[in-house]
């Protein structure tokens, strides 16, 4: 192989992973944007989500700068992250429904070119196992590029512009109507008028899990929708019963339930991604006061802005959800 081409691929590589690390560091996602990828239930631990950025960087400077046997199991390890990648982008554009991800830190909306970039960054993955044989052991395709006097670079160029090129490409869909922010406000409270938007309350919630985060603070990735239901509540069971209709027919969207208890005084809570929110002292109806019983709705946009409701009453509730399909389907 060209030694140009040994101290490129590699290079290429390594720049992708730590880019695409430090991008997650400065834009982190959460345990909900892996599972509307399709992240198995086995991944989708909090610890996980916290150290994938820092893993991408340091296996980034182990393809840059390992080469021989070490190189090579290096690059092996890139090519298979970037195989993961692939295959999940894949599954999920084989969906009837859109979906989001926050591969390159912003969450952009996954299409048909966002396939073609990782199917190219796990052509570039393999070419670059394969390089790292022809780099030193220590120092690898850095160290050999320092040595080497033989700088093919119109082609290291050409192949970092492409790579770039996939990488930050945005998409019509994208311009149109940003996946990690889509507009719901046509959803409004049911009964056709325009919706008046204000700022998303930062009201304290506790989740499943006791930790304490504010509404605004979990609507700042994904549009949130809030449904307050209670097991003593009759109204509330067919509402309870769709809750798995809802999160299939809106990927984009994280749909949470929201308990009057603490999470081990009732049976609805939900310990699994998207947790469940406990209320205890009923801040949040207390906010919408005259306009709240059980079941109840909100959306939160991504924006920091509502974006629907409240609406109370189950077929309210439904209502309210497939007029945000239309919307996002428009």
């Amino acid at each position: 192989m060209s030694q140009s081409l040994s101290i490129c691929l590699p290079l290429v590589v390594a720049v992708v992973l730590i880019g695409s690390g430090i991008a997650k560091l400065r834009h982190s996602d959460d345990l909900a944007g892996w599972d509307q990828i399709g992240v198995p239930e086995l991944l989708r631990r909090q610890w996980l989500l916290r150290w994938h950025p820092w893993g991408e960087i340091i296996l980034g400077l182990a393809v840059s700068l390992l080469g021989g046997w070490p190189g090579v199991l290096a690059g092996l390890a890139a090519v298979a992250l970037m195989g993961v990648y692939t295959v999940l982008i894949a599954r999920v554009l084989t969906r009837p429904q859109s979906t989001s991800c926050a591969c390159f830190g912003l969450r952009k909306q996954i299409t048909r070119m966002t396939l073609v970039r990782n199917v190219w960054l796990l052509v570039l993955a393999v070419a670059a196992a394969c390089a790292a044989w022809w780099t030193p052991t220590l120092g690898g395709a850095v160290r050999l590029a320092a040595k080497s006097h033989e700088w093919w670079w119109v082609l290291g160029i050409a192949i970092a512009a492409v790579t770039t090129w996939l990488v930050t490409r945005g998409d019509p869909a994208d311009e149109q109507e940003p996946a990690s922010s889509p507009d719901l406000t046509a959803s409004g409270d049911g009964d056709g008028r325009d919706y008046l938007r204000t700022r998303t309350p930062a009201i304290p919630v506790t989740l499943a899990d006791g930790t304490v985060h504010t509404l605004r603070e979990l609507s700042t990735q994904h549009p949130l929708l809030v449904l307050e239901v209670s097991q003593t509540c009759g109204a509330c069971q067919a509402v309870i019963a769709r809750v798995g209709d809802y999160r299939r027919l809106l990927p984009e969207v994280t749909v949470r339930l929201l308990l009057g208890q603490n999470a081990a005084d009732t049976a609805l809570t939900e310990t699994a991604e998207p947790q469940s929110l406990h209320d205890v002292q009923g801040l949040v109806s207390e906010s919408f006061d005259g306009m709240w019983g059980t079941p109840a709705a909100l959306l939160f946009g991504a924006d920091g802005m509502m974006a629907g409701g409240p609406v109370v009453g189950a077929e309210e509730i439904d209502d309210l959800v497939h007029q945000m399909r239309e919307e996002l389907d428009s």
